[in-house]
């Protein structure tokens, strides 16, 4: 439920708090404002997608709210097209490739590096906002 993340104070802005999943603590971050973009609006259609962040040696669960998810699906390695050049004062290190699905042409993310390792221990299980509230 959108409306269930507690907030933590003094996190940066695109961190916008924790949700208990099943007993565990997860951090949820808005994925827009990541991105340098507007902050999602809440709709019907909002919501969290749980994705698992390498950290290290081990995983770390983030929730990340987005403007909505209809499907899952995977893509053929021969589907992913290199992402586009966008000039060298972008950084877009964090985008895996283009692909297509029927007429939408979809961005893919490599989750791994849309965080640093700095926001990433901000958000870990063992951070003392966050274990506080386990």
């Amino acid at each position: 439920d959108y409306t269930a993340i507690f907030k933590i104070p003094r996190m940066p802005e695109f961190i916008r708090g924790v949700i208990n999943l099943r007993d565990d603590v997860v951090p949820v971050v808005d994925l827009r404002l990541k991105l340098g973009m507007s902050a999602i609006e809440k709709t019907l259609d909002t919501c969290i997608v749980i994705v698992e962040v390498g950290m290290n040696e081990e995983n770390v669960l983030m929730g990340v709210l987005v403007d909505s998810a209809q499907e899952v699906f995977t893509l053929d390695a021969g589907q992913i097209k290199p992402a586009p050049k966008l000039g060298t004062k972008l950084n877009t290190s964090f985008i895996r490739g283009m692909g297509k699905r029927g007429e939408k042409f979809l961005i893919l993310l490599d989750i791994n590096r849309v965080f640093t390792e700095k926001e990433l221990k901000l958000v870990s299980p063992t951070t003392e906002e966050t274990s506080a509230l386990a």
